[in-house]
């Protein structure tokens, strides 16, 4: 029995985009999020006794700014040199042989693979043999995987290459093959990278993307990790699991605020939502894009006093005294609650603004003069306090949220 850990994507000292500019915050733990994964592999490796890591592409995110990115991956190669675990690994598109520039000598436990061909290594102890090859330039639009070689007979033969598959949403299209390419391999297990989000292709041949051991940014979602992998005597795989290894954690979470009244009340909705994803993050910084959602009467006020709502979250999360959460944005996804009937039963004004809101929401998009002339139907005192909130490129239904807001308010004045 061996174990091995599979790996891909790292994109050493990458930076993690959307906060970094952002009064107060984390940018020391932002900046170091992706070294700290790599730390967290070599840990994890030297505490399951791992035979050895497989890296399936973009180690490095680019040419390095300066020596320090490669040095950091010596200074981790060398933890598993001393403990005797060998690192096999191919280049991806981001650190092809055309876009790193500059070298270091690695330790000797590190094997990297050929960008003109497939390379087959086997493993020195253990009946293993990895095939694998390199990318020579950050464009490859061939089909690799059709000229690895066939599978050595009484071993186990992994697979490692960079590839987008037949296509991925959101990732470019590198090395296109397909899962019927690969089974014609006949290997045991594909190590695969290029994309980021961890996915179980296939079961028999095991064909598995990893995901990137650290999410970069919002569309990156939950936890990032690697593949630890069990193989029994008889050169099958036994278990296999993902392990999550990032220390900065993007979550996409939801308050339902559905038919909350109160401002005192929304914000303990929020609480509550906040305090329990940080529960469940583990020991990660988690980043979170908050999604508030459902019918409120509140849905005008969260869109025109968006600024006012922001500040009150930010103030939530500090006061949880966690600093292991920050909210990278709010989206208001709210639906008003507003009976349009009776409210245009109310007065002749509402009823006339209400009826012209559908010829005007048609018009939004192709002809700036529509706002203007839905301006012109409110009394001065409304139509200004609303001039500022609707200029630039306002989508229809924020126009009528805050038109609706600014009708339900006037009227509820004068009642």
């Amino acid at each position: 029995m061996f174990r091995f850990i599979h790996a891909a994507d790292l994109h050493l000292d990458s930076p993690l985009r959307g906060l970094a500019g952002k009064e107060g915050a984390p940018v020391e733990r932002l900046r170091g999020a992706t070294r700290r994964a790599l730390e967290n592999l070599v840990d994890l490796a030297l505490r399951e006794s791992v035979d050895f890591v497989v890296i399936a592409g973009d180690l490095y995110d680019g040419d390095w700014r300066d020596h320090q990115t490669g040095l950091f991956f010596v200074r981790q190669a060398a933890r598993l040199r001393q403990a005797g675990i060998p690192i096999y690994l191919i280049a991806g598109n981001h650190d092809a042989a055309s876009v790193i520039t500059k070298k270091l000598a690695l330790p000797d436990n590190v094997t990297s693979f050929p960008s003109g061909k497939p390379g087959t290594h086997l493993h020195p102890s253990l009946p293993v043999a990895i095939h694998g090859q390199s990318f020579a330039s950050r464009s490859m639009t061939e089909n690799l995987a059709v000229g690895y070689p066939d599978p050595i007979k009484g071993r186990f033969n992994i697979g490692v290459l960079h590839t987008s598959l037949t296509g991925f949403e959101g990732h470019d299209t590198y090395a296109p093959c397909s899962l019927t390419d690969l089974r014609a391999r006949h290997y045991q297990y594909w190590a695969l990278g290029h994309i980021h989000l961890p996915a179980v292709l296939s079961e028999d041949p095991l064909i598995v993307f990893p995901g990137n051991t650290q999410g970069r940014h919002a569309r990156e979602l939950g936890a990032r990790g690697c593949r630890l992998v069990t193989v029994n005597d008889a050169l099958a795989v036994a278990t296999h699991e993902f392990v999550s290894l990032d220390t900065v954690r993007w979550e996409l979470v939801s308050a339902d605020l559905s038919q909350i009244e109160d401002e005192d009340e929304t914000l303990a909705r929020i609480r509550d939502v906040l305090s329990e994803a940080v529960t469940d993050s583990s020991s990660c910084l988690l980043v979170v894009r908050l999604r508030l959602t459902g019918a409120t009467a509140l849905h005008a006020d969260l869109q025109t006093r968006l600024p006012h709502w922001i500040a009150q979250i930010e103030s939530i999360v500090f006061t949880i005294g966690d600093e292991r959460l920050w909210v990278e944005s709010v989206v208001i996804a709210t639906e008003s609650i507003v009976d349009l009937a009776t409210l245009a039963a109310r007065d002749d004004l509402a009823a006339l603004v209400i009826a012209s809101l559908d010829q005007v929401e048609e018009t939004i998009a192709t002809r700036p003069g529509a706002i203007a002339k839905l301006l012109a139907y409110l009394p001065p005192a409304m139509a200004g306090s609303l001039a500022d909130d609707l200029v630039g490129p306002a989508l229809p239904d924020d126009v009528r949220s805050l038109v609706i807001g600014a009708l339900t308010r006037s009227t509820d004045s004068e009642t």
